[in-house]
C-alpha cells in the first residue's frame, strides 16, 4: 500500500489513500467508483479530486476476484458520426471510466435484428458485466428480447413504452420549447423539416412540434421529411424558400439547419430578418453558424450517469424492470430567431 505523504503518496496509491485524503471511508470511495447513485454529489466530487489528486487506479483484476464480476461493460451503437448518438456513447465511457469499468463497444453499420442479436452475443462470449444498447431506431428493438432476463440491460435513447430499463431525452419537451420560442417570437405558426420516420428522436421531436402549436391554437403545417444531414437540410431549405408564408422553422437537428441557412441564403432570404430557424443538439459547430443558431441542447452527461446507474443496480442484484429515467434539454437562445417582419 502506498503511503501519503503530505497529500501525495509514495508508490502505487490504495483506496485507504483516496479515503484519507478525502476524509470519507474506504466504502464511499468504492460507491464512488462503481456509479453509486446515493452519494452525496459534493462527497463524490471531494473523492474524485483525491482520486485525480494522488493518481489512483482501481485495480480491476483484483476487484473482479474479490466481487465476483466483471469489470467490463458492453455497448451496442450504430457506426454514425450523427451527433447524438456519437456523444451519447463518449459520455457513456467517460461515466463507465470514472466508476472503474472499462467499454468494449460494438458498432453496427445497420440497426437491424441480425446486426443487433450478434453484437448481444459477442458481448455475453465476452461475460460483460452488463450491456448498454444504444438504439434510436425501431429497427433495433427486437433483438433485445433475445437477451436473458439475468443480464442486467439498459436501453439508451431508445423507446420510453418498453419494459426493459431505458434512459432518454426528453424529445417531445426539447420540440415544445423550440416551437413556444418561435412563437413567442411573434410567428404565427411554425413549419417542422423532420428527421427519418424509424427513429425515436424524430418521432418525440414531431410530437413536441405538433402538440405545441395545437396548444397556442396555430396553424399545423405539413411535416417536411428529410434525413439528419445538412444535404437534406438544404434541399428541404431551397423548397422551403419560395414559400413567402414560411416565416419560422423548427429543424430536427443542427446539421439539418445548417443546409437550410445555406439554401435561404443562396434564394435571397435572410435569417433572422426574413426567416427564422432552431436546431436541436446544439452540435459544437452551432454558435460559428452565420447567424449563430438557436438551438436545443440535450444533457448527454446527465442521460450517461442515469443509464450507469440502473446498468449497476441490475448488476447489484436491484430489480429496475420497467424503469425510465428522462433528461429535459434546455433551449439555446442565439442570432437566428427574431419577430417576423411587418
Amino acid at each position: 500500500m502506498g503511503t501519503v505523504v503530505g497529500n501525495r503518496t509514495s508508490g502505487a496509491p490504495a483506496m485507504a489513500d483516496v479515503a484519507r485524503l478525502a476524509g470519507v471511508s474506504h466504502q464511499t470511495v468504492s460507491r464512488v467508483l462503481n456509479g453509486h447513485p446515493y452519494v452525496q454529489e459534493q462527497t463524490r466530487l471531494r473523492v474524485q479530486a483525491a482520486i485525480d489528486e494522488l493518481g489512483y487506479r482501481p485495480n480491476r483484476v483484483a476487484r473482479a476476484l474479490v466481487t465476483g464480476r466483471s469489470q467490463l461493460i458492453g455497448v451496442v451503437a450504430q457506426n454514425t458520426t450523427l451527433c447524438g448518438p456519437s456523444s451519447l456513447l463518449a459520455a457513456f465511457e467517460q461515466a463507465a471510466a470514472l466508476a472503474g469499468f472499462v467499454v468494449t463497444t460494438h458498432r453496427a453499420n445497420v440497426l437491424d435484428r441480425q446486426s443487433i442479436t450478434k453484437a448481444l452475443e459477442r458481448h455475453r462470449d465476452q461475460r460483460v458485466a452488463g450491456i448498454v444498447v444504444i438504439a434510436p431506431t425501431t429497427s433495433a428493438h427486437d433483438a433485445v428480447d433475445t437477451v436473458p432476463p439475468d443480464v442486467p440491460l439498459v436501453m439508451v435513447d431508445g423507446d420510453a413504452r418498453r419494459a426493459t430499463p431505458t434512459v432518454t431525452v426528453d424529445q417531445a419537451a426539447g420540440a415544445v420549447a423550440a416551437t413556444r420560442h418561435l412563437l413567442e417570437a411573434g410567428h404565427r405558426t411554425v413549419w417542422h423539416v423532420s428527421g427519418p420516420p424509424d427513429w425515436f428522436d424524430s418521432a418525440g421531436r414531431i410530437e413536441g412540434w405538433r402538440s405545441a402549436l395545437e396548444a397556442a391554437g396555430a396553424e399545423v403545417p405539413p411535416i417536411v421529411p428529410a434525413d439528419w444531414s445538412a444535404a437534406s437540410g438544404y434541399r428541404t431549405g431551397q423548397m422551403l424558400a419560395r414559400m413567402p408564408e414560411v416565416t419560422a422553422i423548427f429543424a430536427a437537428n443542427d446539421h439539418l439547419a445548417l443546409g437550410i441557412l445555406r439554401a435561404m441564403s443562396e434564394r435571397g432570404r435572410r435569417v433572422p430578418h426574413d426567416v427564422s430557424v432552431v436546431g436541436f443538439d446544439d452540435v459544437p459547430e452551432a454558435a460559428y453558424f452565420i447567424p449563430p443558431l438557436t438551438t436545443v441542447r440535450p444533457d448527454f452527461d446527465a442521460v450517461a450517469r442515469d443509464a450507469l446507474e440502473l446498468l449497476m443496480a441490475q448488476i447489484d442484484g436491484s430489480s429496475v424492470a420497467g424503469l425510465l429515467r428522462t433528461s429535459t434539454p434546455t433551449l439555446v437562445p442565439r442570432d437566428s430567431v427574431r419577430p417576423p417582419s411587418a
